[in-house]
């Protein structure tokens, strides 16, 4: 090869690996899937983002965003976020945040994790899924940029020790307990920043607010007991003068019910400052690769005016 396509060469390469590092950069950072109030989700359209925050003492929040998108879209729109490890890159999810939770604070704090290395599998971010209709978790076998939740269908995320087979360490909460409901919309449109969540009603998945219960009547004082009155009651007793049976002692007692994680609406807020430290690494290595290349453009030039 000649010494001008040589040149022409180098300058050709230069300006693709420019190209790259920029296009990586662009694709890198957090697309815009729209998020949207859970009202939205139905049995067939949209998909329910859950994220499990119990192992700091927090609940089970859960939001709506539009099809199709990916797992990472919806960890990066509505007010999460997320941050990904030095050594991975973005894809691979080292913390989780959301802006209406402790004021869009990640977790794992970088105390507990500093995100440089890949966390163990005794720590980490564990991706679930169920597709419409199904009741059981599925450990994802791709990473959150490569999976595209099917419409209807329910993305959890949990933290703890959970082994790469995903047969140890599964989720508490069933799917049933977090898809959407509802075959039509309801509710109205997204608000803009709505920075408190509101915990469910109880059996209630999605769709409007109940109304408040009624005010309850007045206390009012009941009249003095007659001395005349007979110690245990009679036929004609009235029920304000009945004794409350005494349970048996060999009776057996109600079974407190199970507690379960509690679930919290996370309505859309505004987007929480995404952490682009991440894939920074790659671009510095881009642009000293574009750097060694102009470098050699540069030498052959002044070879070819020395010659």
């Amino acid at each position: 090869m000649s010494r001008n396509g040589l040149i022409r060469a180098l300058a050709r390469t230069a300006a693709a690996l420019g190209l790259t590092v920029a296009a990586f950069a662009a694709t890198a950072a957090p697309a815009g899937a729209a998020p949207q109030p859970m009202g939205q989700c139905t049995t067939s359209s949209g998909v329910v983002l859950a994220v499990d925050f119990s192992h700091w003492g927090g609940p089970v929040y859960r939001s709506c965003g539009t099809t199709p998108t990916t797992g990472y879209e919806l960890l990066n729109q509505g007010g999460w976020a997320t941050t990904g490890t030095g050594h991975d890159g973005p894809a691979f999810i080292c913390r989780i945040g959301y802006s209406g939770h402790q004021g869009g604070k990640q977790f794992p704090t970088p105390q507990q994790d500093d995100c440089v290395l890949t966390p163990p599998a005794s720590a980490y971010w564990s991706y679930w899924h169920a597709d419409p209709g199904q009741n059981t978790w599925q450990y994802s076998q791709l990473g959150a940029m490569l999976y595209k939740p099917k419409p209807g269908s329910v993305d959890l995320w949990i933290f703890g020790a959970t082994n790469v087979e995903g047969t140890e360490g599964k989720p508490m909460v069933t799917p049933d307990q977090l898809r959407a409901k509802n075959t039509k919309p309801t509710g109205g449109p997204a608000p803009q920043d709505t920075r408190t969540a509101k915990p469910l009603p109880p059996n209630v998945n999605t769709g409007p607010k109940p109304e408040n219960p009624p005010p309850a009547a007045p206390a009012t004082t009941p009249p003095p007991p007659s001395p005349t009155a007979p110690e245990s009651p009679s036929p004609s007793a009235s029920p304000s003068e009945s004794v409350a049976p005494t349970p048996s002692a060999s009776a057996p007692a109600a079974a407190a019910p199970a507690p379960g994680p509690q679930v919290v609406e996370a309505a859309p807020a505004a987007d929480a400052k995404h952490d682009a430290g991440s894939y920074l690494p790659a671009v510095a290595t881009g642009a000293l690769v574009l750097l060694i290349g102009g470098a050699a453009v540069y030498a052959a030039k002044r070879r070819r005016r020395t010659e």
